[in-house]
């Protein structure tokens, strides 16, 4: 099918999944709906998907956006991957509005913000924009933040910051408290001493302050020494 296309309406965009379904690997989908993601999937790999996405960019994006529905998790994904080739800040962001309501699942959320390389110019407006939505009530969007605090703010300048929003936007919510976890184990393999000064006196529930130890402890950049250490500083 022709995804470089100067228009789009909905009989376009019908054609549009039944191409997907035509081109799915079913052993895939069967595979990908175990790892919870709750939404109907067609079962078309990442890396076509990324495909997908720069060829309907380099087209009439906009109208497909316009027509992209919320059924199944690849367009939900889709969504995502076209709005990581936006150069724009303004319109990048009124895309990133949109989005973030159709996420629903931690992949969508995670994909995206791996690739959503417009923070690395933009870092002090996204900071603000983290910390005006990670207190979101959609807690999806809370993961979203603080997996892009993962992806582009784990330095030297932001630590503090990071530590700080950790213990004071967290939530019950699983797929925010892994996601919490996974920020701190990183900030932990990067920075180990201020990390560890932050395991030692923080104000994360038991269970976030444990998975992100167990997290700390799973890495092979992690010493023997220090796994011990990390243990006794668990939570019972």
């Amino acid at each position: 099918m022709e995804l470089v296309r100067s228009s789009w309406d909905r009989d376009d965009y019908d054609k549009f999944i039944k191409y997907l379904f035509e081109i799915r690997d079913s052993k895939y989908a069967k595979f990908y709906g175990n790892l919870g993601i709750g939404n109907s999937i067609i079962g078309i790999r990442t890396p076509i998907l990324k495909k997908i996405s720069k060829d309907i960019y380099e087209g009439n994006y906009r109208e497909f956006l316009d027509v992209l529905k919320e059924d199944y998790y690849e367009e939900i994904t889709l969504y995502g991957f076209i709005i990581c080739h936006i150069k724009d800040l303004e319109e990048s962001i009124s895309y990133l509005e949109k989005y973030k309501k159709r996420i629903n699942n931690w992949a969508s959320c995670d994909l995206f913000c791996s690739g959503y390389k417009i923070v690395l110019k933009n870092k002090e407006y996204f900071l603000g924009y983290i910390i005006d939505n990670i207190s979101s009530d959609n807690l999806w969007v809370r993961r979203l933040c603080f997996v892009l605090l993962l992806s582009y703010y784990i330095d030297e300048n932001y630590l503090e910051r990071i530590f700080y929003l950790c213990d004071n936007y967290n939530t019950s919510f699983y797929y925010v408290q892994m996601a919490v976890a996974w920020l701190i184990s990183i900030c932990y393999i990067k920075f180990p001493s201020a990390t560890l000064n932050y395991l030692s006196n923080n104000k994360l529930d038991d269970f976030t302050h444990n998975k992100a130890i167990s997290k700390i402890k799973d890495s092979y950049r992690v010493g023997k020494s220090d796994k011990d250490y990390l243990s006794n500083l668990k939570r019972k």
